[in-house]
């Protein structure tokens, strides 16, 4: 049996038949290059590994606490912008290269800066390194379901992003278990697995150059500058951002649970549970979740935002009753969120890929992630406003946007069976 049997077999038992050789090689290309990179994200994680880095190097905590929100809404806000130069490129894969080595250089120079300063100089050299890893980001974010639309085939997408989403969470639970047990601490490990995290999204650039892409029709790049008209002229897609602005509300949840169980006394004991039990549910579902939204990526987002509400609402009476404090309490809930929060990810990726085309999947995913970048900011503030009533208010108020989610998703068409 020759290596090209091998992939396509492997190919076919992980994802289903493929229609070309080409595809086969390509979404083997995709799973070890996005496996890859999805663990560089585990180790570099902006809301755990850099923000307890950057504290123990003595910086102020307004930079600590500004590093999440420059990731998230930096990778997200600029692609309408980057949407518009990639509808000019032929071969889309090298703006996704790009894009990976850059969080590959900026990575590197978040190591560098852990390794040789402190206090404000350190945050300041992490605050600019995060903003031009979150620009690469939404470079390779904005290319990628474009390049994912073109080499692998609708039906079987979702459990190639899928199984690589649990590949690299198997390998950063094996960090976290490091981290647990003693074996690795102190900042120049923590700068150390930064730097790891550099050479993966280097190598996963080298792996993607190698993919199969047949040219794309170039335009003007007009449509990703135009997204109220996309809005206008698209109700599915409008519906679909509607109900993935609600459904943000997975993604902003977590931290609040941190705060209900710092009352207490497992101290960094909690947080390590917190931290294995987030890798354990992306290793568990994310492939799960990628078989099912190939089935059908419209009720993966009805389910998972029900399940997220109700993890919520468990969260808010384990507070109540006082099991909160217990050390095992949080973690479940958590490890129940997470699983929703990737069957968010994972049933919106599907979907926008499969109801678009090759002409407009660049637009579509740019204009998706912008304006989504925007209510991110939004559904924070309300979050924060809302945690001045206590933290249950907050996870009261996100609840209620996950279930508000699931019902606007109820009403899309399904994409998988267009």
């Amino acid at each position: 049996m020759t290596n090209e049997t091998i992939g396509e077999a492997a190919f076919e038992t992980l994802a289903g038949t493929p229609e070309t050789p080409a595809e086969a090689r390509n979404g083997i290309r995709h799973v070890v290059s996005l496996s890859l990179t999805k663990l560089a994200d585990g180790l570099i994680n902006p809301k755990l590994v850099l923000s307890y880095l950057l504290n123990a190097l003595g910086a102020p905590a307004a930079l600590v606490a500004a590093l999440v929100p420059i990731r998230e809404a930096g990778a997200l806000l600029p692609q309408v912008f980057l949407a518009h130069r990639l509808e000019r490129m032929k071969m889309r894969r090298w703006m996704w290269v790009v894009g990976s080595v850059g969080q590959g250089i900026a990575a590197a120079l978040i190591a560098l800066a852990a390794l040789t300063l402190e206090g404000a100089a350190a945050g300041w050299a992490f605050v600019a390194g995060i903003a031009a890893l979150a620009l690469s980001r939404a470079a390779a974010s904005v290319s990628y379901k474009d390049i994912l639309g073109k080499t692998v085939g609708k039906r079987r997408r979702g459990s190639v992003t899928g199984f690589a989403g649990s590949v690299a969470s198997a390998g950063v639970f094996v960090f976290a278990l490091l981290l647990v047990s003693g074996w690795l601490e102190g900042t120049v490990a923590l700068a150390a697995a930064v730097g790891v995290a550099a050479l993966l999204w280097v190598a996963a650039a080298a792996l993607f150059s190698t993919l199969e892409e047949e040219p794309s029709e170039t335009g003007q790049g007009g449509a990703a500058l135009r997204p109220w008209k996309l809005l206008r002229e698209d109700a599915t897609f409008a519906r679909f951002v509607a109900a993935r602005g609600f459904l943000t509300a997975t993604a902003l949840a977590p931290p609040y649970l941190v705060i209900l169980s710092g009352d207490g006394e497992g101290g960094l004991g909690t947080l390590g549970a917190l931290v294995i039990a987030s890798a354990a549910a992306s290793f568990l579902s994310s492939y799960a979740w990628g078989r099912f939204a190939d089935h059908s990526s419209r009720q993966v987002l009805i389910v998972a935002g029900v399940v997220g509400a109700l993890a919520m609402a468990a969260a808010i009476g384990a507070s109540l009753t006082g099991l909160a404090a217990t050390v095992w309490a949080m973690p479940a809930v958590l490890f129940v969120l997470m699983i929703a929060h990737h069957g968010v990810r994972q049933g919106r990726s599907t979907y926008l890929v499969d109801i678009a085309t090759d002409e407009n999947r660049a637009a579509y995913a740019a204009t998706a992630n912008t304006l989504i970048g925007g209510l991110l900011l939004i559904s924070g503030a309300i979050g924060g406003a809302l945690s001045f009533l206590g933290p249950m208010a907050a996870l009261g108020g996100f609840a209620v946007m996950a279930l508000i989610g699931s019902g606007v998703a109820l009403g899309l068409k399904e994409a998988e069976g267009a």
